[in-house]
C-alpha cells in the first residue's frame, strides 16, 4: 500500500470522536497497523522531508499507544526550523492529542493553545478544549468551549453536570441558574431536566418535583422520558439508604409522598408501554403489589412483547403461588439473572449497557440511547 494511502487511513482512524466521521469505516487491525507503521517508517527514511508522513506515523504510534514514540515524532516537527505555520499548527494539534492520551493533561492544554495561536480557535481546536476541560472534571469550561462552536446539546449537558456539583455541594442558587441556563440553550436537555428534578426530590420539595417533571415530559421527546424516570428512581434508592442515618432529611413518609406525587404526574401523560412500567416501579418501590400489577398490565396491553414489564409481572406472581421449595429456587434465580440484562442500546452502533447514559461509550453519539423493550 502506497504511503499516501496509508496516510490517508491514519488521518481516518484519528477524526474526532463526536463527529460524524468518527462512526466511518473500520479501524485498522493491529497487524494492519503494525504493517503500516513499518511502511511509513521506510517512507521518512526515504524522503525525509516530507512533514505529512511524520504526522502520519505519529497517529499511528498513538493509535498503538506508543505515547512516547508519537510525542517524540511531534517535537521534531515543532522544533523545525522554516516549518510552514499550517504544519506547525497541525502539529501542536496532534501534539496535544497525544498528551492527552497519555493523560498529560496540563502539557495537551498548553498544545492546544499554541495551536490555537497559529491556525486560530477552529472549531477542531475548541472540540478538542471541551473534550480536555470534560475529562478534567471543569465542566462550565466545557460548556464554555462546546458554546463557542455552537453545540447546543454538549454546552447543555456539562451546564448540567456543572449544576448537579453544586446541588451536590449545598449552592442550590448556582444550580438552579445553571440548570435554567442550560435550558435556555437546549430545551430539551433531558440531562439539565433531571437534575433540577432530582434536587427537587431530594430537598423534598413536592411542588418543584410535580411541577419540573410535568414540564420535562411535555418538552424532551416521548422515548427519552425514561432517563428522567430512571435517573429520580436511582436517586430515591440512594435517598431511602441514606435515610437510614439520622439527620438526613428524607424520611420514609417523604419518599411515599415523593412517589405517589411522580405516579400522579405520569399517569395523566398519553398511554406508553414505558411510562406504565416505570409507574409500576415507583409502586414496587413503595411495596404497593397491587398498584404495580396494574401498571405492569396496562404497560402489556400496549407492547406485549415488553420483556422486563411481563418478567416483573412473573416475579409478582410468584410471590403469591404455592410452589415447591426446589421450583421457586430455580424460577427466583431465573428472574434474578433476566434482570441483569443490559436494559439500554445505542440506535446508532447497537452498543447495550445495563446503566442510562446520554454520551454513547462506544460511537460517542449524543442523545441515542433507547430503552430495550423487545428482544431482538
Amino acid at each position: 500500500m502506497p504511503w499516501n494511502a496509508l496516510f490517508k487511513l491514519a488521518r481516518k482512524r484519528h477524526v474526532h470522536p463526536e463527529t460524524d466521521a468518527a462512526r466511518g469505516p473500520e479501524p485498522l487491525t493491529h497487524q494492519d497497523t503494525r504493517a503500516a507503521i513499518e511502511e511509513l517508517s521506510q517512507a521518512v527514511r526515504n524522503n525525509p522531508e516530507s512533514v505529512e508522513i511524520y504526522l502520519a506515523l505519529g497517529n499511528l504510534y498513538r493509535s498503538q499507544g506508543e505515547i512516547e514514540r508519537a510525542i517524540q515524532i511531534r517535537h521534531s516537527l515543532t522544533d523545525r526550523p522554516g516549518l510552514a505555520p499550517e504544519l506547525r499548527a497541525r502539529s501542536f494539534f496532534e501534539l496535544g492529542r497525544d498528551f492527552r492520551r497519555g493523560g498529560m493533561l496540563d502539557k495537551s492544554r498548553e498544545a492546544f493553545s499554541r495551536a490555537a495561536g497559529l491556525m486560530g480557535n477552529t472549531e477542531e481546536v475548541q472540540l478538542e478544549l471541551a473534550r480536555l476541560a470534560a475529562d478534567s472534571g471543569e465542566f462550565e469550561l466545557a460548556a464554555e468551549h462546546y458554546g463557542r462552536v455552537d453545540r447546543s446539546m454538549a454546552q447543555a449537558h456539562y451546564l448540567a453536570r456543572q449544576a448537579s456539583e453544586y446541588f451536590h455541594h449545598s449552592d442550590p442558587v448556582m444550580g438552579e441558574r445553571l440548570v435554567q441556563q442550560a435550558l435556555k440553550i437546549f430545551p430539551a436537555s433531558p440531562e439539565a431536566w433531571l437534575a433540577s428534578i432530582v434536587q427537587s426530590a431530594l430537598t423534598a420539595n413536592i411542588p418543584a418535583l410535580v411541577k419540573m417533571l410535568t414540564a420535562a415530559c411535555e418538552t424532551i421527546p416521548a422515548e427519552q422520558r425514561f432517563l428522567l424516570l430512571e435517573g429520580l428512581l436511582e436517586a430515591l434508592s440512594s435517598a431511602r439508604l441514606e435515610g437510614e442515618n439520622p439527620g438526613l432529611p428524607l424520611s420514609p413518609a417523604t419518599i411515599t409522598e415523593l412517589v405517589r406525587a411522580c405516579v400522579d404526574v405520569l399517569k395523566l401523560l398519553p398511554p406508553d408501554a414505558l411510562v406504565c412500567y416505570y409507574c409500576a416501579k415507583l409502586c414496587l418501590f413503595e411495596a404497593e403489589q397491587d398498584n404495580a400489577r396494574h401498571w405492569l398490565e396496562k404497560s402489556l396491553v400496549l407492547n406485549a412483547d415488553f420483556w422486563l414489564a411481563r418478567l416483573e409481572l412473573v416475579s409478582l406472581v410468584l410471590t403469591n403461588q404455592e410452589l415447591t421449595p426446589f421450583l421457586r429456587d430455580q424460577l427466583t434465580y431465573f428472574v434474578g439473572h433476566a434482570r441483569k440484562s443490559k436494559r439500554f442500546v445505542c440506535r446508532t452502533c447497537g452498543f447495550r449497557w445495563d446503566k442510562t447514559f446520554f454520551i454513547c461509550p462506544r460511537c460517542r453519539s449524543w442523545h441515542s440511547i433507547l430503552f430495550r423493550q423487545e428482544f431482538s
